[in-house]
């Protein structure tokens, strides 16, 4: 089915709007300077396999899975903070825009409902939609620290429209399939063949 014929729309955010896993390697870098640099390139390795996990679990599995050390809640707090910080700093330059993707949903927003699903931190996706211009554009901004899964699930429940969820990573097909939402791969080959079809370009359809 076209994505324009769908009734909601949900969309990831890094890798489909915004150009973003450079600089969030780089927030790693930064946030974690103090480590062995094996244990870091380790996380970065974990990171760029998950794109769709919050910061919130990535840290964590640094320090239990990599460094097989105990992290408290408080710790992951003030890390995913420090790295927020980083983010705002260095994301709200639009040329890291996707301007493929982008144009689509300044074109189509006003006929599909649409929704930011992420696993950035949801406080740091709505100051960044909102220097990018583009809060207008989504009826809601959703992020971390709620994992993707619940997030969809909160906008699906008790509605019976057609939803289609647009993402770049098997996460995000997964949160997808396990809320029986239709997958639209995007700007990941990988995804090519998973879900109800794969977006090579939006201009295409605009």
């Amino acid at each position: 089915m076209p994505l324009t014929d769908y009734d909601v729309l949900l969309w990831d955010f890094d890798g489909v709007i915004l150009d973003s896993m450079h600089i969030r390697d780089l927030g790693f870098e930064k946030v974690l300077s103090e480590y062995p640099p094996e244990q870091l390139n380790e996380l970065l390795n974990y990171h760029r396999r998950n794109g769709g996990l919050s910061r919130y679990v990535k840290f964590r599995y640094f320090f239990e899975e990599i460094r097989n050390e105990a992290v408290s809640e408080d710790q992951i707090k003030y890390l995913a903070g420090s790295f927020s910080d980083v983010m705002r700093k260095m994301l709200i330059n639009p040329d890291n825009l996707i301007h493929d993707s982008v144009s689509f949903i300044r074109k189509y927003s006003s006929s599909v409902e649409m929704h930011v699903v992420s696993g950035s931190d949801q406080e740091e996706l709505r100051y960044l939609c909102k220097e990018l211009g583009l809060s207008e554009f989504f009826s809601s901004i959703n992020g971390s620290p709620t994992p993707k899964t619940e997030l969809v699930s909160a906008l699906v429940e008790r509605r019976s429209e057609r939803f289609a969820l647009i993402g770049d990573s098997m996460n995000d097909f997964d949160a997808a399939k396990s809320n029986g939402v239709d997958f639209f791969g995007y700007n990941n080959t990988d995804l090519a063949g998973v879900g109800s079809g794969y977006i090579n370009s939006f201009a295409a359809i605009l």
